[in-house]
């Protein structure tokens, strides 16, 4: 089997001693070396953690597979305080309808199932340092390039198809800002610092999305709380955002936005 269709359920039935192993190939296949490889408990299991150095660059072993992406608002249950938190934000001008489960489908990306290779990704995002459409061949030239929409989303929520990677739940009582402690700082089921600042907005392959945060937008507008939390859902592509991003003016802000380097193996 080759490295790139490994998928997530094989990946998670290896001992240790056989992940090591896969973690070697990869490096050997990218000239990297390993660096660290251990296991953490991720949704009830074992899940094995592998990052890899490339020139002086960290990447982290993401398996692939068939897997569930995006967010089914209808079948989700808000807590009373997040629907209250959110009738808050709408009396203060923000918010897209009365139902919360509404506004999740304007923002956030559809459940759906898609069948993604094995891949290594950076474990931080790097900012750019030109213009959005520039990405791509500035990547090439180190053989790398930005991951697509569905692998973003893969690599940030590990197989969890909460609201949040870490869960349906996020603190009420302050904003990912005014929480330096909060679930959002510590890194994710694969050893990313992903989804962890609403002031990061990183880019993908699609034009359509940004993710894993806002550029302050939210916390700077004063749309609530839940709602200053939501970009950082793990589903969340900030529509609106794209679009100035992509637009004209989007071209002279590219300080402001970051991307993940891939590297496919």
């Amino acid at each position: 089997m080759s490295l790139s269709a490994l998928t997530l359920d094989q990946w998670r039935s290896l001992d240790l001693p056989s992940a090591r192993r896969v973690a070697h190939e990869a490096a050997e296949s990218v000239g990297g070396r390993v660096t660290s490889v251990e296991t953490v408990e991720h949704l009830d299991a074992p899940l094995h953690r592998v990052r890899i150095e490339r020139s002086a660059q960290e990447f982290a072993l993401i398996p692939g597979g068939t897997v569930t992406l995006g967010f089914d608002p209808d079948a989700w249950r808000p807590t009373p305080e997040q629907t209250a938190d959110y009738a808050e934000s709408l009396d203060q001008g923000f918010g897209f309808g009365p139902d919360l489960r509404a506004h999740l489908a304007q923002v956030l990306s559809p459940r759906r199932t898609v069948t993604l290779a094995t891949v290594l990704m950076g474990v931080e995002d790097e900012s750019l340092t030109g213009p959005p459409s520039g990405i791509p061949a500035a990547l090439a030239a180190r053989g790398l390039r930005m991951p697509s929409t569905d692998e973003w989303e893969h690599a940030c929520g590990a197989g969890s198809t909460t609201l949040f990677r870490w869960g349906d739940d996020c603190p009420l009582d302050r904003t990912p800002y005014e929480h330096p402690e909060g679930p959002q700082t510590r890194p994710n089921a694969f050893g990313l610092r992903i989804a962890h600042d609403t002031y990061s907005a990183e880019l993908t392959s699609d034009t359509t999305a940004v993710h894993g945060g806002d550029g302050g937008e939210s916390v700077c507008g004063g749309y609530g709380t839940l709602l200053g939390w939501l970009p950082l859902a793990t589903a969340n592509r900030n529509p609106f955002m794209a679009e100035f991003v992509y637009g004209p003016d989007g071209e002279d802000l590219c300080e402001d936005f970051s991307t993940r380097p891939v590297l496919t193996l």
